[in-house]
């Protein structure tokens, strides 16, 4: 079996309300970006990482040939899209003629530079094995509430409409890993019909397919807000501290 990975790194990441996209921000002793490849390099069943950058891109220029950005790994760019799901499906372009039906595929945010080289090995020990695919996820820890969004002065005011039970609920984390082929017909579907998708393995469920959950670590954290910066640099300095 081979294996692929596919990161979508098109976004701009407005939440940040910085003035460059959030992948290019500094983490630690380099940026998020070099952070989360060098995670997936040291993974070596990968054939090649793709990385779907905008066309606008201004910043991976100066990186690709920085000394701390490993290469023992091919990396392929494929064009960004629209939407994280239009990057997906590029990725998985790019891939035609070199990836079979039958390969594995793992899509991973680049904005998770905190995931465990572990949890991705036993996402690929377990996956493996499974007729679908599979997807890292922690179970939901915490009371879970619905809100409804009620319209007021200076904006909407959101209210708790009734507690969710939590049994059986996951947050979904990636990587996700699936089979190339099935990858790419839930994703070239979904988009031609226009349904909206929220990750890889919400496009495999389409199919009528169930993926498997394979149980990561909490820190696996995606960068969103200005103060998810700092608790992924402390979430690196603990990892590298484990070592």
């Amino acid at each position: 079996m081979r294996y692929w990975c596919v990161v979508p790194a098109a976004g701009v990441g407005k939440r940040m309300g910085a003035d460059i996209p959030k992948q290019y921000l500094p983490l630690g002793e380099s940026t998020v970006i070099q952070q989360t490849l060098e995670k997936l390099q040291k993974v070596k069943q990968l054939e090649a990482v793709v990385l779907c950058l905008s066309s606008g891109d201004e910043w991976w220029g100066a990186l690709k040939n920085n000394e701390n950005l490993t290469s023992d790994q091919s990396v392929i760019i494929a064009a960004g899209g629209k939407e994280r799901s239009d990057s997906v499906l590029n990725g998985l372009k790019v891939l035609a003629g070199k990836a079979h039906d039958n390969d594995w595929v793992l899509v991973h945010d680049v904005a998770r530079p905190c995931v465990r080289i572990n949890d991705i090995q036993t996402l690929i020990e377990q996956v493996s094995l499974h007729d679908v695919g599979g997807l890292l996820g922690m179970p939901v820890r915490d009371t879970m509430k619905r809100a409804v969004v009620i319209e007021a002065d200076g904006g909407g005011v959101a209210e708790a409409q009734e507690t969710v039970c939590r049994e059986n609920l996951w947050h979904a984390l990636t990587p996700q890993m699936f089979r190339y082929g099935d990858l790419m017909q839930a994703m070239t579907d979904a988009i031609s019909e226009g349904r909206p998708i929220t990750d890889e393995a919400s496009a495999i469920e389409t199919l009528g397919k169930q993926p498997l959950l394979v149980e990561g670590h909490p820190d696996n954290i995606k960068i969103t807000h200005p103060e998810d910066l700092a608790l992924a640099e402390l979430f690196l300095k603990q990892q590298m501290s484990l070592q």
